[in-house]
Parts: structure tokens; sequence; C-alpha cells
């Protein structure tokens, strides 16, 4: 192909030279020389090998194409084929990492699985905590905030050994997950101040430390101005507002500004606080900064209730609405605006808007009821919820043009809380049930289970001996049995993908023998005995160790011996007869009474 297109060139060429004087045709060549050129020259490039690419430039071509995930993705997969191929166990991890940084979800979680498994035990600088963290951070975009704190703490606990700037960013990603999500305010405070005292010893100038310095900040006065302390978070506001000034980081100049006009609004001084909203409120714009948007009418929204200027809150009140409708996300601080429109358009007599933001407030408190205990606070104190559901029922009944229509309504309704009630009573039932095996666990788990003496042994050898001769002799049954018991004595069992096979190979004898003594003395197929065993070791180490009880159920597997959180789960409930994560969340109960 490169070789035809070069003849056509120069045969083109040639034909120009000849008919030069007939301009039509040879501005019809021209255009054709402009095309094949181009392809004659592309043609002629060799393709880049990746393969002789170093780690450090294919990292940095990876770093340098953010804007393009197409190109980003060539490299990070050129980065792993480089690392399985030179079989480099941290190379491997981060070539994962950089694929999971293109991803998001359940992918992304997935390939960090990968990096955490190829990093475990490295003790690198970066990794597994990175992988960990990250993990932590899509588990939050689901929801799944106590799965992220789990990440979070493996993150910081490996972080603390050896790497003290990233074991700061990650405790301040457990505070801001707790207090922004969990409404644990008072917890979150304390790690905040952890992280300023940290930073206090840094350059905070830098580049490298002010940003994590001045979201420190930034948290401290928001904490500060959540728990009704408006002097110490207008301190911290400040703070940041001279920080943010020096560095010239104009979007945490505008936050620190924003935070103080909400701060402002705390203690009533509405004026001066629409005063500072508003001036930081087209810097949230320009920069696309849709959370503190929010935050910036909800404000404005109240500092105008405030002043008692009805129309004014309830279009930046609207405006809360608007921003959480498109994005699905919002905080119990910020849904007070919702009482305020029910209770305005109420009273004009609105009922379409009553119904519609009366619904709106019960659909974000039946998303955010299980992870926000302040939330089911604020609707106590603000708007009982019976009285908010009989609200709704009536206006929907007022509503209604066609009476058969309201029957049928009716009906359903009634259809839905009998589903509801017998759903309840027969989950009832399930947790009772749950909970009896539990306590019979408990009851059972005392102590270490005993490990037979060599005298104990030879008496079972003798016994079941005694009932059936199983065909092998009888020397070699002792020697398998003393080993059985040497192996539960130091736990081998926790040794992952152990077989019949790499048993018999470490006992040097037939794996057939080790197969038939384990289901004549041991009463189980080897598969069973070897479960029962890690399950058994299990149920102690989780009621002995706390530590373990943060872990995630993929990261209890690995951690007893089994290749994924299903085979473990599946195992544990074959012999407990309830699930891991029931168990573990029933023990925390306990320790917490």
């Amino acid at each position: 192909m490169p070789n035809f297109i070069f003849l056509l060139i120069c045969i083109s060429f040639i034909f120009v030279r000849n008919i030069k004087k007939n301009m039509r045709y040879f501005r019809l060549l021209r255009h054709l020389l402009v095309l094949l050129f181009p392809l004659y020259l592309s043609a002629q490039m060799p393709k880049e090998n990746f393969s002789l690419l170093s780690y450090k430039k294919l990292k940095e071509l990876y770093k340098n194409n953010e804007k393009d995930q197409n190109k980003q993705l060539i490299y990070a997969k050129a980065y792993l084929a480089k690392a399985k191929k030179d079989n480099v166990s941290i190379e491997k991890a981060r070539g994962w990492y950089f694929i999971s940084l293109i991803h998001s979800g359940d992918k992304a979680i997935q390939y960090l699985d990968s990096t955490i498994s190829y990093s475990k035990n490295l003790n690198d600088l970066n990794f597994p905590a990175y992988a960990y963290s990250r993990k932590a951070y899509e588990l939050k975009y689901q929801s799944k905030y106590r799965e992220a704190i789990d990440n979070f703490l493996i993150a910081e606990h490996i972080a603390k050994k050896n790497n003290p700037d990233f074991y700061h960013e990650v405790k301040y990603s457990i505070a801001v997950l707790r207090s922004e999500e969990l409404g644990e305010t008072n917890e979150a405070l304390e790690l905040y101040k952890q992280c300023f005292k940290y930073y206090k010893t840094k350059d905070v100038k830098s580049d490298k430390y002010s940003y994590a310095y001045q979201d420190v900040l930034f948290a401290l006065a928001d904490a500060y101005k959540a728990l009704k302390q408006s002097d110490s978070s207008t301190y911290y506001n400040k703070l940041g507002y001279k920080e943010s000034k020096l560095t010239k980081d104009y979007e945490y100049n505008a936050l620190f500004i924003l935070n103080e006009g909400a701060n402002l609004v705390e203690k009533k001084k509405y004026y001066t606080a629409i005063d500072s909203i508003k001036k930081a409120l087209p810097k949230m714009i320009y920069y696309k900064n849709i959370a503190n948007l929010l935050a910036s009418h909800y404000y404005l929204g109240k500092a105008y209730a405030g002043l008692g200027k009805e129309e004014s809150a309830v279009q930046n009140f609207i405006k809360v609405d608007s921003i959480y409708s498109k994005t699905n996300k919002i905080t119990p601080e910020f849904t007070s605006g919702y009482p305020y429109l029910i209770s305005y358009f109420k009273n004009k007599k609105d009922k379409e808007k009553q119904l519609k933001y009366l619904n709106q407030f019960l659909h974000i408190d039946s998303l955010l009821n299980n992870n926000y205990k302040v939330l089911s606070k604020k609707l106590q104190k603000e708007y009982d919820t019976p009285n908010l559901i009989l609200e709704k029922e009536n206006l929907i009944e007022s509503l209604q043009s066609n009476r058969t229509k309201s029957y049928w309504g009716i009906a359903v309704l009634f259809l839905l809380v009998t589903i509801a009630t017998a759903f309840g009573f027969y989950q009832y039932k399930i947790k009772k049930k749950q909970y009896a095996q539990f306590e019979k666990l408990m009851n059972k788990v005392k102590e270490e289970p005993e490990i037979k003496t060599s005298e104990e042994v030879k008496e079972v050898k003798s016994v079941k001996s005694g009932i059936e001769n199983i065909g092998i002799n009888q020397e070699i049954v002792d020697q398998i049995l003393q080993k059985l018991n040497h192996f539960e004595q130091t736990k081998g069992y926790l040794i992952s993908n152990i077989t019949v096979q790499s048993l018999s190979e470490t006992f040097e004898t037939n794996s057939k023998y080790i197969s038939k003594v384990v289901n004549v003395f041991k009463e189980k197929t080897f598969i069973q005995y070897i479960n029962d065993l890690r399950i058994e070791h299990a149920l102690h180490a989780l009621k002995e160790d706390h530590r373990l009880q943060k872990y995630t159920v993929q990261a209890l597997a690995l951690e007893f011996g089994f290749n994924n959180a299903e085979s473990f789960s599946t195992a544990f409930y074959k012999k407990s007869g309830i699930k891991p994560v029931y168990f573990i969340k029933q023990l925390e109960k306990s320790y917490k009474v």
C-alpha cells in the first residue's frame, strides 16, 4: 500500500509537468497530491512498540492524556502487559490501578480488588492503601457508607506505617463521610483537628500542602457551623480566606466567603449573610461546584425567610429542589426548605405544588433515613411523619376528580399495607430465628476448640477401627491421624487453595488415604473438613479480634483461607446457620450494650 501511493505521487508529478499549461487539470492534480502525500507519510511511520517503553514513560503518557480516556486505556493496558511479562507484582498492581481510574462503579471496584491482591503485603509506599481508599470512594458514590468506611479504615491502617501524608488524606476522607453522609459531626470534628495539627507542621503555602490544608480549614469551619459554634466557625473561615488569598486559590476563597455567609445566617445576621453569599454565588457557577451552588441557594432561602421575604425564600428553595432533581444528591442539612415550601403553598391553597413538595420531602426521607439519623430527628421535630402522610392522603383525595380512582387508590393502599405488614412479620420471624442462632453460636464459642492429644487420637482411631476395617495399613492410619491433628493445631487449613493432593504431598502419603481417613474418622468429605475448620476458627477470631469486624466480607474470606466472599459466606452459613455480615453486626451490638 505505501509503495502504491508513492507510485501514484510520482506519476502525478510527471503528469503535472506535461500539462502545466492546462490550469484546470493542474488544480485537480494539486488537490490529489495534497490528499495522497499525508497518507504516504503516515504509512511510512512505524507504530510505537509499547513493550520497549519504560514504566516511567508509560506512566507519563497515561497522565498526559487525562482528557482522552481511550488513549489512557491503551497506555494502562500496555503498562499492565509489561508488568505481567516482567512478572513484577507492584507494577501489576499499578497497572490495574491505572485501569480502575478510567472506570467507575462495580467495574472500578473489580480492578481495584486486583490491585489490592497484587500489592498486599509488599509494604509499598502507595499500594494497596491507594486502592482501598479509591474503592471506598466508589462505595460512597453507591451510598454504601459503612462499607466505604471499612475500606477507608484499612487504607488508613496501611498508610500509617509508611506514608503519613496519605494517612492524613484518608483520615480527612473518613471525617467528611462521617460528617456529610452520616451526620456524625462531633466524631468528624476530632479527625479534622488531628489533620489540622499535622498540616500545621508543613509548608502549607506550597503546592504540595496548600490545597489539603485549606480543605481541612473549610471542614473545621463547616463542622463548627453545624454544631452551632459560630465563633469557632468564623475563626477558621477567616483563616481559610487569608490562606486562599495568599495561594491565589480563587475557588476556595469564594467557598470561605460562602461558608461565612451561611454561618452568619445561623447568627441571624441576615443582610450581611446575603451580601456574602451573593459574592460567592457567581464563583460557584463559574467553577460548576454543584454541591455548593445548592448550599448557596439554601442559605439564601433561609436568610430571606428570616427577614420575612417569602417570595425570595421560596424562589431559592425551589432552586435547591431543582438542583437535587438533576443530581439526586442532597444531605440532611439542606432539607429544611421543603417544610417551608409545603407550608407556603398550603397557605396559597396551591394543592398541586403542596403535594409536589410533600412527595419530594417524603421521597428524600425514604432514601436517606437508613443513613441519616439526623434527618429522622428533623422530620419528627419539624414535620411529624404521620401527619405528613395523612396530609398527603387528604391532598390526593381532594385532587381526585373521579371517585372510582379514589376507591382504587384506597384498595391499593390497603393491599400495600397488608403486604408490608405480612412482609414485616416475616422479616421479624427471620430476624428472631437468626438472633436465636447467633445466641446459640455465642454460647458455643466460649473458647478455642480443644485439639485432641495423641492418646485421644489413638482412642478415636481404636473405636473407629473396631467398627469397620477401612482397608489401609494401621500404621499409615495412625500417621495420618497424627499429622491431621498437627495440621489443625498449626492452623494449616488457613492456607488458600489447599487440596487433598497438596496435603498428601505435605504428609508424604497417598491422597486417597487422606481422603478415606477424613471420611471415616472426621465423618466429612475433605472439603467439608477444611471449610468447617476455617469457619470454626473464623467464629472465634471475629469474636475475639475487634479489628477483624471492620473488614469487608472479601477481606475476611482471604483472611480465613477462602478465595472469594461468596465461598466464605456459603461455608459460614452452612456451618453456623447465619450469614457472616449478620454475625458481625450482632457482635458489634453486643459490645455496645
